[in-house]
């Protein structure tokens, strides 16, 4: 035998079945075991692995269909809305459109209205030249009593002079000057006219027992004395046809009254306003 150097020895080794065996030989015998076992495990943990994959990408499989099924419906319902929102836009300018033309419309009127109000009696259309320039004449020739106010068509009287306190009598010296203005209402150039007589009072209330009588309130002794008015010009030739009384009371006031019901001079009057026929 050769000399042996240490890590060569192989000592003899009892194994189970009872024959001798080297230690080298049973070592290996041990790996082998050992890594049988460690593969065995592995491959378990690997078929576990790849089951557990198979079951995930299961899974990812259908949230993909999933997913693409819920994106084909989004985007249908995409189109629809791009679609409606087209419908709807149109829609929408078209009633804006009309939103905008009865504003305008509606616009119009109003201003018809209010011209056809101020018309009515409160700065009517301005009267031809020839019957405004008649009238003028008239209020400087009886400027006491009258005023005359162009822009309106607007022949105004101071009650003072025509009524006695509380009564709808037209004095006898006014009489002359209304039916002087009832000469111009017949000329040709105011025939295509009516005439509207509104009777104002101020704030002195109705307090004789005798004038309760034939005026219980303010309301009554306005438009008595507007038809009064009216009689006078009924007499002198116009036609009933072309007038209108209104009475006002203490409501429509040109000037403040004096405190305590006290009234104001100004505010006691008759109005005259020239009107478009029809009117």
């Amino acid at each position: 035998m050769g000399a042996q150097t240490p890590g060569n020895v192989s000592l003899p080794f009892v194994g189970k079945d009872g024959t001798m065996q080297s230690k080298k030989t049973h070592v290996l015998t041990v790996i082998a075991i050992t890594t049988l076992i460690v593969l065995t495990g592995c491959n378990s943990e690997l078929k576990n692995c790849q089951i557990q994959n198979k079951k995930q990408q299961a899974r990812i499989d259908q949230l993909r269909s999933s997913f693409q099924a819920e994106s084909l419906k989004l985007d249908k319902c995409d189109r629809k809305l791009q679609t409606a929102q087209s419908r709807c836009d149109a829609k929408t300018q078209s009633l804006q459109e009309k939103l905008a033309a009865l504003q305008n419309d509606l616009a119009q009127k109003k201003e018809l209205i209010s011209s056809m109000q101020k018309q009515l009696l409160y700065g009517g259309a301005r009267l031809p030249v020839e019957l405004s320039t008649k009238l003028q004449d008239f209020a400087v020739a009886n400027k006491n009593i009258v005023t005359y106010d162009e822009n309106k068509g607007l022949v105004k009287f101071k009650s003072d002079l025509l009524f006695a306190r509380g009564s709808d009598e037209v004095a006898t010296n006014a009489k002359d000057t209304i039916k002087a203005l009832c000469e111009i209402l017949n000329s040709q150039e105011a025939k295509k006219f009516d005439i509207i007589i509104a009777g104002h009072t101020d704030d002195i209330p109705i307090r004789k027992a005798a004038t309760k009588v034939e005026h219980p309130t303010n309301w009554h002794l306005s438009a008595d004395r507007a038809i009064a008015v009216l009689d006078v010009i009924a007499n002198s030739g116009l036609d009933f046809e072309r007038m209108s009384i209104r009475g006002f009371s203490k409501y429509r006031p040109i000037a403040p009254n004096k405190p305590g019901n006290k009234g104001n001079a100004k505010n006691r009057r008759v109005e005259i306003y020239i009107v478009p026929k029809g009117t």
